[in-house]
């Protein structure tokens, strides 16, 4: 294995950057897929690229402090802004690709952004009247061309016409910029209200980097190959899907699209995918219904794969001697083939953003490719906890990472200190004061430490339910009960202050459709919602999820919608967090029926 990078020698992103392009030199750091070919970028060509882009934002005015906004899918040009905006000293604002004008509106206007830098086509559009709205933001620069309507307010730009400005030395750049300088603002998910800014150091994502390498330390590190699949506006993606391979000077491939996964997968054979729990769950629904459809003697062994693979992840690594032989007859017959349709090197899924259903790590565990949940927040920049290799316990969230302390209050919320908690809340300090205390990131987590140290976590602070009765229930683990039954897509739970628990359930669509179309039904979700046979399937599917649950937990009232929640209807943040307050809003009628 190489040598372990150099953290604690190297005060900012741009540092960690231009001290590897310097080793590394024509070594691909970068790979994308363009007309229809994959072309690999050597780390010297993004530094000169990182250093022409720098020189033109530096001769269009971007100076030190300067906040400048970059709104684009995962592709090379978002690492090169990035990386040129805080080698002058300014700070990137990321912000998704999946939020309407409004929210940009907010994002350019709060962060004061003097630039934004987008993609194209009706995504730049969209920025562009959130821009003409905010006096701070007079140029955009798009990495594509796109007509826009008429007007003199904004100066528009082109990725390739940027202005080119007097040499500027970058490696010096990078080397004054400070361990403490912020870096970037990026902007929460908004479960609950209005996304904050929240304001993040080159000490915070170099702290989570440490942190992530001793995690994966313990499968050797060696010309890794990393798939950006997530959002790079997402801190999660942004401090360990970008910098932290960049820091063991591996390389990143980017996604073309998630319909386009399973493809990439096999072309690029990546060793390290970052994933959030949502795409986990279409991947083992996906092998589910092929298993479903495949012959008696296949469905058999991947099932006895899956039996045998639980056993012995409950037993802690071991199974009785005489099962071990048809265990390992089952790597390759099912375990193998697995590992192959995921491109056949896959060292370890990391999972975070949300919270991973222990049955879904356990599945994946089972057919043989590791499946870590870790655990964090943005303002942890995010990382706080993950598991480990060596012993995952997916019912946790793993123990801490490097540098990161973690206690639980009296009144059982998780509380984290350490070199990744952030700065602040931009321009919002009263705000701050109130997350941060005394050192101590104040999570608004409830949860425990098991004795092993590793942090459970058991819901929000701000959505434990307790019914009329006085039982205090977590909606979160109610929720991941039900959406386990394959019927079931998405469930949100009520209850606060209610004689019993209900919920809102809406319906797989595949399974609905295969239903009705056994039986000669309408296929679509809102008639079938209106069809008492199907409600009965539903039912015996929250039934099944009722038995695994406590008597006080048990959801005794559903109503069925047939409408997914979604980032397009607002009722899911771009991490694909349900947004729950808006939900019961907009149903309130239908929630309130369930106790009539």
């Amino acid at each position: 294995m190489p040598p372990a990078p150099r953290f604690e020698r190297w005060p900012s992103l741009p540092a960690l950057f231009f001290d590897q392009a310097a080793a590394l030199g024509d070594k691909p750091v970068l790979r994308v897929k363009r007309d229809k070919a994959w072309r690999r970028l050597g780390w010297a060509e993004v530094a000169a690229e990182v250093a022409r882009v720098a020189r033109g934002l530096s001769a269009l005015g971007v100076a030190p402090g300067d906040r400048v906004c970059i709104v684009s899918e995962n592709r090379p040009e978002w690492l090169v802004a990035d990386l040129a905006v805080m080698t002058l000293g300014a700070v990137a604002v990321p912000a998704y690709t999946t939020i309407g004008t409004p929210d940009y509106e907010h994002v350019l206007r709060d962060s004061g952004s003097c630039l934004v830098i987008v993609s194209g086509g009706a995504l730049a559009r969209r920025v562009y009247a959130a821009a003409r709205a905010v006096p701070c933001c007079r140029t955009l620069v798009t990495l594509e061309r796109t007509e826009f309507p008429e007007g003199p307010e904004i100066r528009v730009l082109g990725w390739d016409a940027l202005p080119d400005g007097p040499p500027l030395d970058m490696a010096a750049l990078a080397a004054a910029r400070q361990a403490d300088d912020p870096c970037c603002i990026i902007y929460t998910s908004g479960t609950g209200g209005t996304p904050r800014g929240v304001v993040l150091s080159h000490r915070n994502v170099l702290a989570n980097c440490r942190g992530a390498y001793d995690v994966l330390a313990e499968i050797g590190l060696e010309d890794e190959l990393f798939l950006s699949v997530l959002p790079p506006s997402h801190a999660y993606e942004h401090s360990c899907g970008i910098y932290f391979p960049l820091s063991l000077g591996a390389e990143i491939a980017y996604v073309e699209a998630l319909d386009k996964l399973v493809a990439n997968l096999q072309e690029v054979r990546p060793t390290v995918i970052l994933v959030v729990p949502r795409l986990c769950e279409l991947v083992q629904q996906r092998m589910m219904r092929e298993i479903d459809k495949a012959d008696p003697k296949r469905r058999k062994l991947f099932h006895d794969a899956l039996a045998l693979g639980r056993k012995r992840y409950e037993r802690g690594g071991t199974l009785p001697f005489w099962q071990v032989p048809y265990d390992r007859l089952l790597d390759r017959l099912v375990r193998r083939a697995v590992q192959e349709k995921l491109g056949g090197r896959i060292k370890g899924l990391i999972s975070g953003g949300a919270a991973l259903n222990p049955e879904v790590g356990i599945f994946f565990h089972a057919l043989g490719i590791p499946l870590l949940q870790g655990y964090g927040q943005t303002e942890a920049a995010p990382l706080i906890s993950v598991n480990r290799f060596s012993g995952p316990k997916h019912d946790t969230v793993g123990p801490p990472v490097t540098g990161v302390e973690v206690r639980v209050a009296e009144d059982g919320e998780i509380l984290a200190r350490g070199p990744n908690v952030m700065l602040g809340y931009w321009g919002d300090q009263a705000a701050t004061e109130r997350t941060v205390r005394d050192g101590w990131l104040h999570t608004g987590d409830v949860g425990h430490l098991d004795r092993a140290g590793r942090i459970v976590i058991t819901d929000r602070k701000k959505d434990i339910l307790v019914t009329s009765g006085g039982d205090n229930v977590s909606p979160a683990r109610v929720e991941s009960r039900l959406t386990l039954e394959p019927e079931i897509a998405q469930a949100v739970v009520c209850g606060d202050r209610r004689p019993y628990i209900a919920a809102l359930v809406v319906p797989d669509a595949d399974a609905a459709r295969t239903w009705a179309r056994n039986r000669g039904k309408p296929e679509g979700l809102e008639a079938l919602c209106e069809d008492p046979e199907f409600r009965k399937l539903v039912s015996a599917a929250v039934d099944r999820a009722n038995s695994t649950l406590a008597g006080v937990e048990r959801v005794r009232k559903f109503a069925l919608l047939p409408e997914p929640f979604s980032v397009d209807n607002g009722l899911m943040t771009p991490t694909l967090k349900i947004r729950r307050p808006l939900v019961q809003e907009k149903y309130r009628d239908r929630i309130e029926a369930l106790w009539e």
